[in-house]
């Protein structure tokens, strides 16, 4: 998945993309699981290079299968300053909030 901003594969064509919106919440409920990967990867630095630093990544409570994906990557994820589940007025256990480092300023 390339990113000028992060795309979605949507249903029934897989070459299909539709533009998702840069706002600092990402809902993962409509998104097959493959692509969830690349996507959340896509996403945060979409939000980083626009200056949304706080994001909320809504991954649903289920048996957790998704939520552990999530957070397995977040933890690796180099721009990643913290993350958290959400508070109970922000999807609780549903949802996790994603704390990213500052772009570097450019050099020069």
């Amino acid at each position: 998945m390339r990113v000028d901003s992060p795309q979605l594969p949507p249903e029934p064509g897989p070459d299909a993309v539709v533009p998702l919106p840069v706002e600092g919440v990402l809902d993962l409920h409509t998104f097959p699981p493959r692509v969830v990967g690349d996507l959340v990867r896509d996403y945060l630095e979409a939000c980083r290079a626009r200056g949304v630093l706080e994001v909320r990544i809504i991954h649903g409570k289920g048996i957790g299968n998704l939520r552990r994906s999530v957070h397995a990557l977040l933890a690796r994820h180099p721009a990643v300053a913290r993350f958290a589940e959400a508070g109970p007025h922000f999807g609780g256990a549903g949802a996790t909030l994603v704390w990213l480092k500052p772009p570097a300023p450019p050099v020069g």
